[in-house]
C-alpha cells in the first residue's frame, strides 16, 4: 500500500483550513496537492477528529492483514480439495467408461487380475482356441 505523504493530523487540518472558508484550489497549491486529492480526503476524513482518523487508520491495516491471512489459508485448503475432487472426477470417469464397456478393467470382480496373454517366457503368443481345449501357436503348430 502506497505511503502518504501527509499524516492524519496534518489531512485534518488541511480539511479544518477548508471548513474555515479557504478555497480549494488555494489549499490545493499551497499544500502540493490536487483538488480531487483535497476532495478524497473530505470524503475519507470530513468530520472527524485526529484519534479518530488514527484508530480508522489502525482498523484498515487490521483488516488488510486479517484479509491476507484469509486469502492464504482459503489458497491452502483449496489444494488438498482440487486434487481430491480431480482425483475423485478421474474414479468416477473411470468407472463410468469401464461400466459402459461391460468389463472390470485389468482387476477382476473377485480382485485379482486377469490373465489376457501368456506370461512373458512364452515364447510365441497364444491364439485363439482351434477345438477341444487345444490352442494353435503363431506358426500353426497345436499344442
Amino acid at each position: 500500500m502506497k505511503r502518504s505523504r501527509f499524516t492524519e493530523e496534518q489531512i485534518i487540518g488541511v480539511l479544518k483550513e477548508h471548513e474555515a472558508g479557504a478555497k480549494t484550489a488555494d489549499l490545493a497549491r499551497k499544500h502540493g496537492v490536487s483538488e480531487a486529492t483535497l476532495y478524497n480526503w473530505k470524503a475519507k476524513y470530513g468530520g472527524m477528529d485526529v484519534s479518530e482518523a488514527k484508530r480508522l487508520k489502525q482498523l484498515e491495516e487490521e483488516n488488510a492483514k486479517l484479509k491476507k491471512l484469509l486469502a492464504e489459508q482459503m489458497l491452502d485448503a483449496a489444494v488438498p480439495r482440487e486434487l481430491l475432487s480431480k482425483n475423485g472426477r478421474a474414479r468416477r470417469q473411470a468407472r463410468r467408461r469401464r461400466a459402459s464397456s461391460g468389463h472390470d478393467g485389468p482387476v477382476g470382480a473377485a480382485g485379482l487380475l486377469h490373465r489376457r496373454c501368456g506370461s512373458q517366457d512364452d515364447p510365441l503368443p497364444l491364439m485363439p482356441t482351434a477345438g477341444h481345449g487345444t490352442a494353435v501357436t503363431a506358426q500353426g503348430s497345436r499344442q
